[in-house]
């Protein structure tokens, strides 16, 4: 059967009218920095469609929120935008009304070297915590790279390495695909390697049911030349979003920036997308992979990662039950680190789901192992008892890099899954703090 997309180069500028860029300014002191590389490491990126575009936004929704956050949710009202800029090393988080300030001035820079309108600017920012931002530096950097921005390979490359903080190595997709008979495609970058649990929505502010257990930022950027009218837009993202990024947990913490950004100019010269269209749904699918590679991405470079494991639960009672079962094996540490030491310890696992919100019942409880994406389980627990499977048969089911985990509650129809990561003596290590640096306690 022939793919619905294929992989194609360049990440965000793939798709038509797009330029981007990614510089040195010195936002976080020279050749400092867990995570970085010493000397001079990109730290402000650009992305700029070249006519004005439709966008759509999700945010944090943990309840201290950095600046950039709320200068975008000011400036997504509309539902249109032509460019974002991004610094890393500083997340301008819990700065204040000065933080506030020196946002609102980074998109205004941008939009006037751009000759945009300052709503039609965005920002983001990702590093440490409760820093002023160096806005010399940031002054200087953002008149340079509106000047060496390009729409090549490379300099989508540059954009993706000057997000990064505690990441290992950038993260990018693109696809390629039809609507309506014209080529249509979609780029992504995204950073994130640690406090990693996001859970977002498109205004900020938490529904009436959030999942349990939310709490490094992860960032991610997204254009594509469909195009998708705003309440469109934002839908879809939505949808992408809710089974890509809000799906993952490296270590359970949600950070003051997590943010999520789509472009959409429109310069494929495809019909405006239709509600319910087959179009419609072609576009969600692309863009739904797209989201969920990224996603991926991050869970593998997560901080100190030796093991990924997607926690499948079914047979909950309720959606609710189902999320709240896989996030509490997720993020279970007794859980993570005998994934870490390759132990298919089913104890920890059912005591997780004991303690989580959802209803249980032990005697039906199903545990069991199995490659990525097999239907083949190897199960170590059945109807809440243990299995005659041997021991060494079910280590070696534990002992791949990569894993899936499925959990059967044989209450209802309702399922679940995260995609999720071992805890590890390195994240330990990295994230241990440094009580001779007073400036470690920003974050």
């Amino acid at each position: 059967m022939k793919s619905l997309f294929q992989l194609v180069e360049g990440s965000i500028v793939a798709p038509r009218g797009y330029l981007a860029g990614g510089l040195f300014c010195d936002v976080k002191r020279l050749g400092t920095g867990k995570g970085s590389d010493k000397g001079e490491k990109r730290d402000l990126a650009v992305i700029v469609s070249e006519m004005p575009a439709t966008a759509a936004g999700l945010f944090t929704t943990n309840q201290i929120c950095a600046a950039p956050v709320k200068v975008c949710l000011e400036h997504l009202r509309g539902g249109r935008a032509q460019a974002i800029i991004i610094n890393s090393g500083n997340a301008n988080a819990c700065t204040g009304r000065r933080g506030l300030a020196d946002a609102r001035e980074m998109a205004r820079l941008l939009a006037e070297e751009l000759l945009l309108p300052a709503a039609h600017a965005l920002v983001a920012s990702t590093g440490r915590i409760g820093l002023p931002l160096p806005m010399p530096n940031l002054r200087r950097g953002i008149h340079d790279i509106v000047r060496q921005m390009d729409n090549t390979a490379a300099a989508a490359a540059h954009a993706a390495e000057a997000i990064m903080t505690s990441d290992t190595r950038p993260k990018q997709i693109a696809v390629e695909f039809k609507l309506g008979g014209r080529t249509v495609r979609i780029g992504g970058i995204c950073k994130g390697a640690g406090m990693i649990q996001p859970g977002m929505s498109a205004t900020g502010r938490r529904p009436a049911v959030m999942p349990q257990g939310l709490h490094a930022t992860m960032l991610c950027f997204l254009t594509t030349d469909a195009a998708v009218p705003a309440p469109l837009l934002r839908s879809c993202l939505a949808e992408a979003v809710a089974q890509s990024f809000n799906r993952i947990t490296v270590d359970g913490d949600m950070s003051t920036n997590d943010t999520v950004l789509l472009l959409a100019n429109g310069m494929a010269g495809n019909a405006k997308l239709a509600p319910h269209s087959p179009a419609l749904k072609t576009f969600q699918t692309a863009l739904n992979h797209v989201c969920l590679q990224l996603a991926k991405m991050i869970v593998r470079d997560g901080e100190g990662v030796h093991r990924v494991v997607t926690v499948r639960v079914a047979g909950a009672k309720s959606a609710h039950d189902a999320d709240a079962a896989a996030r509490a094996v997720a993020n279970s540490v007794l859980v993570k680190t005998s994934w870490h030491g390759g132990d298919p310890n089913w104890g920890r696992i059912i005591d997780a789901l004991g303690y989580s919100p959802a209803t249980i019942v032990e005697e039906k409880v199903d545990i069991g192992y199995s490659a990525p994406g097999s239907r083949k389980i190897l199960y170590s627990l059945r109807r809440g008892q243990p299995t005659t499977v041997s021991f060494k048969s079910l280590c070696a089911a534990a002992a791949p890099t990569e894993f899936d985990l499925h959990i059967h509650l044989n209450l209802g129809k309702a399922s679940a899954i995260m995609y999720a990561a071992d805890l590890t003596e390195a994240y330990v290590d990295f994230n241990k703090g440094d009580v001779t640096d007073p400036a470690a306690l920003g974050g």
